[in-house]
């Protein structure tokens, strides 16, 4: 064998991935990468498309939830097809009454708690929805733990009547009441009537500062979601219809959407948490639970 063969084999020996990519005109990194075969990414579009057609409006994160595959690979198949989620917001219009009223006298007694179980945080607050030039509203209550609508109401009018009609049927339902109820400062929520409700049932008032509505953030996020997942009031023919399907929008959200930070939906959590406290508490603490 010549000198000249053997140093050529030397050198073939010798190229390291860094030579390659640079002989080849590519990047170093292309050299690791092994696509995915068309055909599974197609087998992962077909699965994305039957979770968009039960839950319209998931983007990539709870789409790999609900598949259970890793996120960068649904949001990949999604960019790929030109899969997208249903995602129009309809503007929330400002309360002019409110903007002129006095600070109430009730703190922000939350910003600083920790939640760790059930019914220590409630979190209420009510939305517009504009139907037919008109307006609905729509009070509700959410635990902070488990992020369910403990209760909610429908009305015409935006008064304490509106927000306690959702509030005692969260009381109702749960039969326990919250340590701490927040909302924002409200004349509804700020109402005698509607503070004496909570003085009675001896929960503590808690409200955002005024101007900060991100301080009861938690609500907000929810209703910007739930009139996305409900779609655009004009789909509706009759009041009948669109009320209905407030119902349905509200338990889908509490029995079948994912919740991002909980991973499954807020029931499936809630039932989960019972399901361990029951098998790893005292016997005198299970009795709580039952």
């Amino acid at each position: 064998m010549s000198k000249a063969v053997k140093s050529n084999i030397v050198a073939e020996k010798k190229l390291t991935k860094s030579s390659l990519a640079r002989q080849l005109g590519i990047s170093r990194q292309s050299l690791y990468y092994i696509p995915l075969k068309p055909v599974q990414d197609l087998a992962v579009k077909m699965e994305i498309e039957t979770v968009l057609s039960i839950h319209p409006a998931y983007g990539h994160k709870r789409v790999a939830l609900e598949l259970k595959i890793n996120k960068k690979k649904a949001l990949r198949v999604m960019k790929k097809f030109g899969l997208k989620p249903y995602n129009r917001r309809i503007k929330r219009p400002r309360k002019t009454a409110d903007l002129n009223r006095p600070p109430a006298i009730y703190q922000n007694l939350i910003k600083d708690i920790t939640v760790t179980g059930l019914n220590q945080i409630w979190v209420a607050d009510f939305t517009y929805i504009k139907f037919q030039n008109k307006f609905i509203y729509l009070a509700t209550v959410m635990d902070l733990f488990t992020r369910d609508i403990l209760g909610w109401n429908i009305s015409g009018s935006h008064d304490r009547f509106l927000v306690a009609g959702a509030l005692n049927m969260a009381l109702a339902r749960t039969k326990t009441a919250p340590s701490y109820h927040h909302s924002d400062q409200g004349s509804e929520y700020d109402s005698y009537d509607y503070v004496k409700l909570l003085e009675n049932n001896k929960i503590q008032v808690s409200m955002s500062a005024k101007g900060h509505p991100w301080e009861n953030g938690f609500q907000e996020a929810f209703y910007s979601q739930f009139k996305v997942d409900l779609g655009h009031p004009d789909q509706y023919q009759t009041w009948g219809e669109l009320i209905e399907a407030i119902h349905l929008q509200i338990n889908y959200y509490n029995k079948e959407r994912i919740h991002t930070s909980l991973k499954t939906s807020p029931i499936k959590f809630r039932e989960q948490y019972l399901l361990e406290a029951l098998t790893t508490s005292s016997p005198e603490r299970q009795r709580q639970f039952v």
